[in-house]
This record gives structure tokens, C-alpha cells and sequence, in this order.
């Protein structure tokens, strides 16, 4: 062997034993055997070879036999195989800026293709795809799409691309894109026993349309309405519409298919009425104008577009107001009329300005 090779041959094996030490050290079970060792005079991996294994294992146990053969090299370490997450991404750079949209859905399209193909053969379906475009000027537009219903039809996958596209516009031309998809093992619908639960026949429809909806009228106006964190009346705002219901906003729903729950583990008791108590308001959107004539600073007669005539009856006034504290404050005062000819209404003043709000039915 030449010099060289045997001095790496050493350099390697020290290397090695000073691996094996510090591995022996850190293992907390062998502290205890280490401190024996180190009173009989044992401070090497050379000195613990040396010990005769018999003799060791008798004394100190199987633990101190099984330092005994790492330090003589006969343990053997089985490596654990650890298969990374596999990702489900495409991507591609232009070599030429595009302003069109016709090289961007072939290209989607592709990396559709090759993201199914990808699942399929891992008996996986795409849960939701994310879309990443990059523009010239280095700022990037992202919109992931949630998939109602799991699947991996290429041409539904690609239906929704191309809807959300079809209004898509940017002032700068795209130099990049990617899409990467979220797999899921696949989930056969459940069969509804209840005849007051059903499922969707076609989830990809329903999300296709309310994509066409959000396209056309904007994200602020289509969607499910959200009632606001405020004692303002009609207040609410448009979010993105779920498509799985809160068990916690429907307690009597939490069991479904097992037998009924008692009252004290979360069903609701609904209060039941004559058809003569119950009243409803049906608000104005929006609220019509009104003119009110003052008898003695008391309302005598309205005139809207909807409600006109003589002032019967009255209960107020109600003063509401709310979000003082930024630009959104509002104040009015609020009233419940009944004119004479037995209609019931509710007119609310904001300064000088008189309004009917809506009419009880």
C-alpha cells in the first residue's frame, strides 16, 4: 500500500472512532456503563476492544457487549429507507414575453396532463391547484382553486383555468408560469340516509358557475352573505362561498346517523309560535326616501314610494348607533309605525333625512 493511501486509511479509521465516541457519549443508556468504565481506567475505544467480551457482558450486561462490538466494528446499523414527499408541480419561463392567453392555457393544459398522469399512478386525486403566473416586471399573480369534489379530469381541471382566465387581464406580459396540485386519496360519496341531507349531483358545475358569477359581478358581490360584528341593521358583508358546513353552527346536525342526542348534549329546542305571532320584516334594498309631516314634534303622516298614509300608532323612538371610533360611524333613530289603514312599517330618521326601512308582513 503506498504511504499515502495509508495514511488516509488511518485518518479515515480515527475519523470513524471518533464518530463511534461521540455517538457512545451522547447515548444517554450508556452513561452509566461509560462511568463504570472510567473507573476501572477505560477512556479509549482502543482500551474497551481490548476488554475480553465474556467477562464484560457478565459483569456490566448486554448493553455494555453491544458498546464492546461497536467499538471492535462488528455492529451492524441497518439503514431506515425514508421516501421523500413527492411534490406535484409544473412550471415553465417563456423565451419570448406573451400577451395573449393562448400560450398560457397550452401550457396549462400540459401541466394538467402530466400532474394527472403523475397522480393517477399513485392512485391519487387532486384536492386543489395553485396557480402561479410571473409578469416582466418580476411581480407574480397567485390564485389557488379549491376543488369542491376531488377528481382528476383534465378537461373539468382545465374548465376551471379557463373560466377564471377568460377575464383575466395584466399590465405587464407573463415570462413564467407554474401550477402544482394538492393530492388526496380518493373518497367515494357517502350515500345519504336522511331525506333532509342530500349531495350535490355535480360540485365542478356549481363551482364553474359561481366562477363565472365572481368573474362577471366582481368577488365582493357573489359569494355566501355574512352578517357583520355590529348592531347596525341589514349589516353584512359577501365571503367566498364554503363548501362544508360548521358542525358548531348546526349543534343538532353533530350526530348525524346515530341515534338522537339529549337536550344537554348540544340539541337545539326550537321555539314554536301561533301563525298569528309571528311578524317578519322585509327590508328595502334600498331603503326609500320618505317624507314625514310633524304634528308637535310627533309623526303624523308618511309618504314613500312604498308606504304612504296616516300615522295610526307608533313605538319609539329607538336611537342606534355604532363604529364611533373610525370612519364608518353611523347614528339614526328608528321607529315602528302603524298607519290607518293597518300596515306596519319601519321608518328610521338620519338627521333631517326621513326613510322607510321596510314593512312587516
Amino acid at each position: 500500500m503506498e504511504p499515502s493511501a495509508l495514511v488516509k486509511s488511518q485518518a479515515e479509521n480515527v475519523q470513524r472512532s471518533t464518530s463511534n465516541a461521540q455517538r457512545l457519549i451522547a447515548d444517554e443508556s450508556v452513561q452509566p456503563i461509560l462511568a463504570i468504565l472510567h473507573k476501572w481506567g477505560i477512556h479509549t475505544l482502543g482500551q474497551l476492544a481490548a476488554l475480553d467480551k465474556e467477562q464484560l457482558g457478565a459483569r456490566l450486561g448486554l448493553e455494555a457487549v453491544r458498546l464492546w462490538e461497536r467499538a471492535n466494528g462488528r455492529s451492524n446499523r441497518l439503514l431506515k429507507f425514508v421516501q421523500p414527499p413527492e411534490s406535484f408541480d409544473e412550471s415553465f419561463e417563456f423565451e419570448h414575453e406573451i400577451e395573449t392567453t393562448e400560450p398560457l392555457l397550452f401550457m396549462l393544459r400540459r401541466f394538467l396532463e402530466q400532474l394527472v398522469l403523475r397522480l393517477s399512478a399513485i392512485y391519487l386525486v387532486a384536492k386543489e391547484i395553485n396557480l402561479l403566473i410571473t409578469f416582466a416586471n418580476k411581480q407574480t399573480y397567485e390564485r389557488r382553486f379549491k376543488i369542491p369534489q376531488p377528481t382528476n379530469d383534465v378537461d373539468l381541471l382545465f374548465r376551471m383555468l379557463h373560466t377564471h382566465l377568460e377575464n383575466f387581464k395584466s399590465e405587464h406580459p407573463i415570462i413564467a408560469v407554474s401550477l402544482d396540485a394538492q393530492p388526496i386519496k380518493p373518497v367515494s360519496q357517502p350515500r345519504m340516509l336522511s331525506g333532509f341531507e342530500t349531495a350535490l349531483k355535480n360540485p365542478q358545475q356549481l363551482y364553474e358557475t359561481l366562477a363565472r358569477l365572481t368573474a362577471l359581478l366582481g368577488t365582493d358581490r357573489a359569494g355566501t352573505p355574512v352578517l357583520e360584528d355590529t348592531h347596525r341593521p341589514d349589516a353584512f358583508r359577501i365571503e367566498p362561498f364554503a363548501w362544508k358546513l360548521n358542525a358548531d353552527e348546526f349543534p343538532h346536525r353533530r350526530a348525524s346517523g346515530r341515534a338522537p342526542l339529549p337536550e344537554r348534549e348540544g340539541r337545539v329546542r326550537v321555539a314554536t309560535c301561533s301563525a298569528s305571532s309571528r311578524v317578519a320584516l322585509r327590508r328595502f334594498r334600498p331603503v326609500a326616501s320618505a317624507s314625514v309631516l310633524l304634528c308637535e314634534n310627533v309623526a303624523a303622516h308618511i309618504r314613500s314610494a312604498t308606504t304612504s298614509g296616516k300615522i295610526a300608532d307608533q313605538r319609539g323612538p329607538y336611537l342606534l348607533s355604532g363604529n364611533w371610533w373610525d370612519e364608518n360611524a353611523w347614528a339614526h333613530t328608528e321607529w315602528d309605525l302603524q298607519l290607518e289603514d293597518g300596515a306596519l312599517c319601519r321608518g328610521h330618521r338620519t338627521g333631517e333625512t326621513w326613510e322607510v326601512a321596510g314593512v312587516y308582513d
